[in-house]
């Protein structure tokens, strides 16, 4: 079957758009038929993520596909990506799709994924609301849309939009325990081992712009840290 984790900390204002999102691609009719197993890794929530998460293990199983949470205290997206990839690994997945919590995937999200036949597989990211980023919204924005490849051949890495065959990951040694950078890491590693990489477009989702980042190091803080280096202009 086909694996999702999910990494979650204190996510339950964003987790009910992003199960949804996922259950549109599980049903996909590229994936003809294969199973879809998700796994939410709830890390340190003192929120109602695990509620959101239990409403909607109904609505998976209602479309013939399973969703799992686990509860960890790592506070580490590293830990918690990689113990979503054990759970589903002990499920016995063949592939391992890697999204976040405030990501929305597109419909041929997974299909898009298995279609392009690698052994692992890095998406890019869209943007479609950067409100968050109050009045610097369209210089962030633009900076973005002028240096950001959104398209097949890129090089950006993504936990978010990242995909990678059961024996792949397994081989590289799997997510490291670390705050950020988890996912680099295993591209790295990938790379070191000749894993056949497809760096593409294909694969959809559109994540959050927002500045109160859960992973210290990663792309909201990349954001926030392109809205700094802006404000002298404004």
């Amino acid at each position: 079957m086909i694996g999702v984790a999910i990494p979650a900390h204190n996510e339950e204002a964003c987790l009910p758009d992003c199960l949804a999102a996922l259950l549109r691609a599980a049903g996909h009719p590229g994936l003809a038929g294969e199973p879809v197993t998700a796994c939410v890794v709830l890390d340190a929530c003192d929120d109602a993520s695990r509620a959101v998460v239990e409403r909607h293990q109904r609505l998976f199983a209602a479309s013939g596909c399973v969703l799992d949470y686990l509860e960890i205290a790592a506070r580490q997206v590293g830990a918690a990506r990689a113990a979503g990839a054990r759970h589903l690994l002990a499920r016995d997945a063949r592939w391992l799709a890697f999204t976040d919590a405030d990501t929305r995937v597109w419909p041929g999200w997974l299909a898009a994924q298995l279609g392009l036949d690698a052994d692992v597989v890095c998406g890019s990211v869209a943007v479609d609301d950067w409100t968050p980023h109050a009045a610097l919204a369209s210089l962030v924005h633009c900076h973005f849309s002028a240096s950001y490849q959104d398209r097949d051949g890129h090089r950006h890495i993504h936990g978010a939009n990242l995909g990678v065959s059961a024996a792949a990951y397994q081989a590289a040694g799997g997510f490291a325990n670390v705050t950020c950078h988890e996912d680099v890491l295993l591209v790295q590693a990938l790379e070191k081992m000749g894993a056949r990489f497809a760096w593409s477009a294909q694969p959809r989702v559109t994540t959050s712009a927002r500045i109160d980042a859960r992973a210290r190091g990663g792309f909201g803080d990349t954001l926030k840290g392109w809205g700094e280096a802006l404000l002298p202009a404004v």
